[in-house]
């Protein structure tokens, strides 16, 4: 499977190419690199693991209009190009369909391990120095405000609602990147995310200090 892994690595980057620097080639990347690591402590498909890594952001659906089909058709007929068998397309498309944060309420029970593994890494990425970096470059991305001392988080947002914000960026710390350290699912992940938790932390803490100037 390791040279369909590198071709899998080669497709991504061209298909990333002046991707949102956010969900860029370098976020599947460090994506990949966190669930191997998880992975190695846990029973799995290593394969499932590597492929749904590389993929699961093919064709983010906020970038393509919220179409939620394109990642999963991009991913079957490349998938199927290299002859994966379909078992493990199966379970590659899994992954992608229910790893998403705003479709937490429609995943069914009992998921798999390799979902488990890579939603973690997923997610680990969204939050610590480097989440705070991906977060304000979106929120400039989509010409967001950082903070405004009158505009509060919207919390438990519908699926619908979450798509269609376009709160602070401040703010979606607290509609998404601080939920997501009780959302872990593997003891690995839920290490790493204590960590990069507290950073976020000590981050609003000093942004505050900084905004409110005596």
């Amino acid at each position: 499977m390791k040279s369909t892994i590198d071709n899998t690595v080669e497709f991504v980057k061209k298909q990333l190419e002046g991707a949102e620097a956010g969900h860029d080639w370098f976020h599947i990347e460090r994506v990949w690199k966190l669930s191997k690591k998880i992975a190695a402590a846990e029973e799995c498909n290593q394969d499932v693991v590597e492929l749904a890594a590389l993929l699961h952001d093919i064709a983010d659906p906020k970038f393509h209009d919220g179409d939620e089909t394109l990642a999963l058709k991009i991913s079957r007929d490349f998938l199927e190009s290299q002859k994966v068998p379909e078992d493990v397309i199966l379970q590659v498309l899994f992954v992608i369909k229910n790893i998403s944060f705003k479709n937490r309420g429609e995943v069914p029970e009992n998921l798999p391990i390799e979902l488990k593994i890579v939603q973690d890494a997923d997610r680990i990425d969204a939050i610590g120095a480097i989440g705070i970096a991906r977060t304000f470059n979106f929120g400039g991305f989509k010409n967001n405000l950082m903070y405004h001392p009158d505009i509060e988080p919207k919390l438990r947002m519908s699926k619908d609602e979450y798509k269609k914000s376009n709160g602070t960026t401040i703010n979606h710390f607290y509609e998404k990147l601080l939920l997501l350290k009780d959302l872990m699912n593997t003891d690995e992940g839920k290490k790493i995310a204590e960590e990069r938790h507290n950073y976020m932390l000590l981050f609003l803490d000093q942004f505050y200090k900084e905004w409110n100037v005596d």
